[in-house]
């Protein structure tokens, strides 16, 4: 059986050349210790203003990922993968902690600054409009976390065919949560499908 020590990548040009989405997994476990290190490498992810507004829940529970498999409408990637990563963003929890966000070398008053200007950007919007805001750098934390994957020798499939109140129930998350995608990680137990990409004169424009 091939172990992820011989499908490591040496480079983030390897890993993204290799990367396809996979949906079949071997019921090979992944050591916490490695889980650990892919999200130590995700947490280096930029965001606008360093808010840093994901969260990750990592499910290896195989009753609990059962009731995620639920949730995403029986697709079997879901129980055939070691892991489930939940990518979330929490930006009332952001919200009410930006001192923690702001970088430790500024000194003090140029820290109550930078505070008072973003609690008055994010109180001028709604919990939703708020929510959307960090989804979208949550969604920067997802590709890193998609690379940092592949990069350490596993397959995983971004997934958003899931139930979101679902998943906060079955998780216990309160309701402002909102979800980047539910990602099973494993050894491929299958090959994905080869690359079906855009051209790159269809999508950039030099100018």
């Amino acid at each position: 059986m091939t172990t992820y020590e011989e499908t490591c990548y040496s480079t983030v040009k390897d890993a993204i050349e290799s990367r396809h989405s996979i949906r079949k997994f071997s019921d090979s476990p992944i050591p916490q210790e490695t889980l650990r290190e892919i999200l130590d490498l995700v947490r280096l992810s930029p965001s606008a203003w360093n808010l840093q507004p994901w969260q990750f829940h990592v499910v290896t529970d195989t009753d609990l990922k059962m009731r995620l498999q639920e949730a995403a409408y029986g697709q079997q990637q879901v129980t055939s993968a070691a892991a489930v990563i939940m990518v979330a963003s929490d930006m009332e929890n952001i919200s009410a902690n930006l001192m923690a966000t702001v970088h430790p070398g500024l000194p003090p008053e140029r820290k109550e600054e930078e505070v008072a200007n973003l609690s008055g950007f994010f109180n001028n919007m709604s919990v939703e409009e708020r929510g959307q805001w960090g989804l979208t750098q949550t969604n920067i934390a997802l590709g890193f976390l998609l690379l940092a994957i592949q990069g350490a020798g596993f397959a995983s499939v971004p997934m958003l065919g899931f139930d979101q109140e679902k998943v906060k129930e079955i998780l216990g998350l309160p309701n402002h949560i909102r979800f980047a995608a539910m990602v099973p990680i494993g050894l491929a137990a299958a090959e994905g499908y080869p690359h079906h990409r855009f051209d790159l004169d269809k999508i950039a424009t030099f100018h």
